[in-house]
């Protein structure tokens, strides 16, 4: 069993931090490669959507796919039923990670430019590089896995902080099954 990925991140950055002590971010070589090797990790995570993109498209699974998707956090509404093909919930679980990757860099950029942090330049050289050959869609894409077990659709979102997430995606057939007799969504969206 492959150890969690949290704890994994952890003990990276713990032991970049330590690292990034010894590093002389006053100069400008130095610091001038740290900056590089963060472009280049942020444009090899970009190759890696983009060939998962073109997998996607190849494969064009259009096998239905209907879960029940959690209501938000504190909201009154009620869960909502999703019926969606495989490959529109792959790409829309794509257009996530592009997302989350651009919120990330924009919060590297204000954070080296504007606040002038250097060391977690080195930190977020590595760990969204690791995250995205974890992803379930890399796994499944890029690296051919079979879509079962815990790589089945709907995937688990992560939890928030500490956990906390908006709740579960459900697909079994009883959840199904009551959303469809509420009414609560089931159409597809185009």
């Amino acid at each position: 069993m492959a150890p969690n990925p949290q704890i994994t991140n952890l003990i990276i950055i713990l032991g970049m931090m330590q690292v990034s002590k010894k590093i002389p971010f006053e100069d400008p070589q130095v610091l001038n490669g740290i900056r590089i090797l963060y472009i280049v990790s942020n444009l090899i995570i970009v190759g890696i959507y983009f060939v998962v993109k073109r997998s996607i498209d190849k494969k064009k699974d259009l096998t239905t796919l209907k879960y029940v998707e959690p209501a938000p956090m504190g909201s009154d509404q009620e869960p909502k039923l999703v019926t969606t093909t495989v490959q529109e919930y792959d790409t829309s679980q794509l257009r996530q990670l592009y997302k989350t990757q651009m919120m990330g860099v924009g919060m590297m950029a204000v954070m080296h430019l504007y606040f002038k942090y250097t060391n977690p330049l080195l930190i977020q050289s590595i760990i969204p590089l690791k995250g995205a050959f974890e992803g379930n869609l890399v796994k499944v894409h890029l690296f051919g896995q079979p879509a079962s077990g815990d790589l089945k659709r709907p995937w688990k979102a992560a939890g928030g902080f500490m956990g906390m997430g908006q709740g579960e995606i459900k697909s079994d057939k009883a959840s199904i099954e009551a959303a469809e007799r509420s009414g609560r969504g089931g159409v597809k969206d185009e």
